[in-house]
């Protein structure tokens, strides 16, 4: 692109976060935190991937395996349907890749969707959904985007601990927070490196008339996509400048001026 004098507007990887504090409404968060994890199957790169829980927050994540049990893994055209297909078999491989990975250096597979067979569609792409507890910032499920139904959770001692982590990570696309403290939210919004953020909201995509505003390793390129900075991008500056005078003309070597 550089070569050929183009801009780049390029969306790249996420591995967007949410944190949980123990003040939060725990029913809508655990629902807020499976939708939003497993919906479209994981595939989109709003998913919320890793849910960082702190302090007493630590002890919901059974009920966070319970609800994600409840969903109902199937063709997307069926009725019921919650988690259908990833695209492909290649697809397949690598999400159920990255779980076996993710094991291997040490979460704990609190739910797996490996092998999962779906009745009448028995060589359908089917993962289904899938928990991996005690994830550390080490370990391979963490560092890459699964895109796929596959919720990372992490625990953090603090509030500040748990920014910090989030931070830490080389993706920025977008983070959420669910508290009942506006303090603990306005913190969050403050101090998040993210392009995206939500405040008890899990997919914090913005409307229209602002841009998706992906940030550090999530984004390639000068302007973000839609809202202003979209018009931005395909937009190409030109500045015009007259003058009409019916003075004669003086020959001056000053900069010219508007007089």
């Amino acid at each position: 692109a550089s070569e050929s004098n183009k801009r780049v507007q390029s969306n790249m990887g996420a591995k967007n976060h949410c944190i949980v504090l123990p003040d939060a409404d725990k029913e809508d968060a655990i629902n807020s935190i499976v939708g939003a994890g497993f919906g479209a199957s994981g595939q989109r790169c709003m998913a919320l991937s890793v849910a960082v829980l702190v302090g007493d927050a630590r002890k919901w994540v059974p009920e966070i395996v319970a609800k994600a049990k409840s969903l109902s893994v199937n063709a997307g055209h069926e009725p019921g349907a919650d988690v259908g297909p990833v695209i492909t078999q290649d697809a397949k491989d690598r999400v159920e890749r990255l779980i076996t990975e993710g094991e291997q250096d040490g979460a704990i597979v609190a739910l797996d969707g490996r092998g999962h067979v779906v009745s009448g569609y028995e060589k359908g792409n089917f993962v289904g959904p899938t928990v991996l507890d005690n994830i550390t910032v080490d370990n391979r499920a963490y560092k890459d985007e699964i895109f796929g139904p596959v919720l990372c959770v992490m625990h953090a001692e603090t509030f500040d601990d748990a920014i910090k982590l989030i931070n830490d990570h080389h993706f920025g696309n977008g983070a959420a927070i669910f508290t009942r403290s506006g303090n603990h939210a306005r913190k969050f919004q403050r101090e998040i490196e993210a392009g995206q953020v939500g405040i008890n909201v899990p997919i914090p995509v913005p409307l229209p008339m602002f841009s998706f505003t992906g940030s550090k390793a999530s984004i390639r390129g000068d302007l973000n996509f839609y809202g202003k900075a979209g018009i931005h991008f395909f937009t190409h500056w030109k500045t015009i400048t007259s003058r009409w005078k019916e003075e004669a003309s003086v020959l001056s070597a000053s900069f010219p001026t508007m007089k």
